[in-house]
């Protein structure tokens, strides 16, 4: 694939991933109806629109090893960066609009309701990805680098528990997100245990060469 071409997929994924925003905007200046409560709404699509965008980021390495399509991995970065500005933007509704700045009653909610405290803290673990998402600081960190972006698992886990504790009612969404990061998981569980088995037979083939 062409670095042209990349940089196309890239423009259309990052207007596939802006389809939400604005129509979340369109809905909010009187173009549609964002319901009798329209700060949960806001809420509620900016927050599972970035669950969505995390989750596909974890997609792309089971589907670039099973389909060979090494380019996608391009998109991580992208689709990684707007799953942060998903959540900042998350974020502030409820500060701005559902709290209205009212710092003692955020404080109170961050330590004491679990699935607030849960949302706050898969936010403050995607600030040092965002922050490292360069070429040279993927080059400055080396494996290090590799080593803190595994922080999008516990990100992920945190933002489907967060979800989950919210619904009260239908449960089905909460169910369907738990399976999806359960398999997207246990893939790469399953990938490392055969890289792992792998290892020990070819270290065991050297030994039994050796000892010829």
């Amino acid at each position: 694939m062409t670095r042209r071409l990349l940089g196309l997929i890239k423009a259309l994924a990052l207007l596939a991933c802006l389809i939400p925003l604005v129509h979340l905007l369109t809905r909010a200046n009187g173009l549609g109806d964002l319901g009798a409560n329209p700060v949960q709404e806001v809420l509620h699509t900016l927050g599972k629109t970035s669950l969505n965008l995390i989750l596909i980021t974890l997609v792309i390495t089971p589907l670039r090893r099973e389909t060979g399509l090494n380019w996608l991995v391009g998109l991580r970065r992208i689709l990684g960066l707007l799953g942060f500005f998903y959540v900042l933007l998350h974020a502030l509704t409820y500060i701005a609009l559902d709290q209205g700045f009212a710092w003692k009653s955020l404080f109170v909610d961050v330590t004491q309701r679990p699935y607030i405290t849960l949302g706050f803290l898969g936010l403050l673990l995607m600030v040092p990805l965002a922050l490292t998402s360069t070429n040279s600081a993927q080059r400055r960190l080396g494996r290090k680098w590799v080593k803190l972006h595994r922080l999008v698992y516990l990100i992920a886990a945190l933002g489907v528990l967060h979800f989950s504790f919210q619904v009260k009612v239908d449960i089905s969404e909460p169910i369907f997100y738990s399976i999806v990061l359960l398999l997207l998981m246990g893939y790469r569980i399953n990938a490392w245990l055969t890289r792992r088995n792998a290892m020990k037979k070819a270290m065991a083939l050297n030994r039994d060469a050796a000892n010829v």
